[in-house]
Parts: C-alpha cells; structure tokens; sequence
C-alpha cells in the first residue's frame, strides 16, 4: 500500500466508509466460512472497527480452530485464495489482493509463549454484528494486552488498548471483567476520559 500513495488514499477514505477492499474481503471471507459452517470470530483492527474504535487496517484477522485452519485450506486454496508464500497458513483474497491472517485457538499472543492468556476457541467468545462474527470486546481487549505485554514489537496492541479505553470511555473498573493476567496493564494504561464539553481536536 505505501508504493501506491494515491490508491493508499482513496482505499483509506473508502474504508472509513465501509466501502473498502478490506471490508469487501471481509464479508467475501467470513460468508466463505459460514457457508461452510467453519466456527470462526474477527479480531485485530476490523473488530476494533466494529466495537467502536476507527482505525484503518490493511488486512483481515481471524481466529480459528486447527481442525478449522486445515478445512480453510482444503476447500478455499486455490479457489479465489492464495497462500502467500508455500506452507503459509495465511491466505490472500485472490480478487481484492487483500491478506487474511488467520490465528489459532490454543496458541499465544505476543511472544508466543504458554501465559495465561490464550487465543480462545472462537464459538466460545463470538458476537454477531451485522451477519459477522467478531470476537466481543473483553476478549479482544485481553488478547491485545497479553500480546503487548510480552513482545517488544507488538507495542502497538497496547496503544490500541489505550485509544479503546478514551473512544469508548470504559471506566477503570471495567478491568475486573478481564482476565487477572492483564488487569493491572489495563488500569495502568487507563486515563480519565475528557470532559464532555472539550474538543479533543
């Protein structure tokens, strides 16, 4: 996207109108896995979008099951879906040139290394919106802080948590609805939200 500035923008604009390629290569990918009856849930920066906070992202996130990864591949590879490299267990919409990384439940955020916080079976922490299934926002909110936490490259998760926290205005107790592993981490990125009469911009 950053070799192609004009085309960088004009995808930019349509996607805060959910227009885009991405959201296009969302419904086109999440349809794909119903219509299969492949549990899944959305996460990274197009759940983000749909809980609220709005944020651009180039590529679509979805977590999975193993059983469910190897059925992904074995009925859509090949079928409007590429890998990007051989062996990648991520796809590329064919049409859209849009990536689709796919995490697993059972493995780690962040560092991945065994925490207390892993990535969940998606039927288990699914909420449907508009027909898609993303992964409700504790969750999310967990998975991104545990994954910040412990690697040093994904700072980035734990700014998306404090953006969350001011768009949104979650209180500071809303920390005793995630998991012990993170709590401290949320309160100590929490901020008072700004008063409702000043203009942030």
């Amino acid at each position: 996207m950053s070799q192609d500035l004009e085309w960088a923008m004009s995808q930019g604009s349509l996607f805060f109108e959910g227009k885009g390629k991405v959201q296009e290569t969302l419904r086109r990918i999440t349809g794909k896995l119903d219509e299969l009856a492949i549990p899944h849930a959305v996460v990274g920066g197009m759940a983000l979008f749909a809980h609220g906070f709005r944020r651009y992202t180039e590529d679509v996130d979805i977590l999975v099951t193993r059983d469910g990864l190897k059925r992904i591949h074995d009925e859509l590879e090949g079928l409007g879906y590429i890998p990007p490299f051989a062996g990648s267990k991520h796809l590329r919409d064919a049409e859209t040139h849009v990536k689709i990384e796919f995490l697993t439940a059972g493995g780690f955020p962040g560092d991945g290394k065994e925490k207390p916080v892993a990535f969940p079976d998606p039927g288990a922490v699914v909420e449907e919106r508009e027909g898609i299934k993303y992964v409700r926002l504790t969750t999310l909110l967990e998975l991104k802080l545990a994954s910040g936490m412990t690697a040093g490259h994904r700072l980035k998760d734990l700014a998306d948590v404090q953006e969350v926290i001011r768009v949104l205005r979650l209180p500071k107790n809303f920390s005793e609805q995630l998991h012990p592993y993170v709590r401290d981490k949320f309160e100590e990125l929490w901020v008072p939200p700004p008063p409702d009469d000043v203009d942030e911009n």
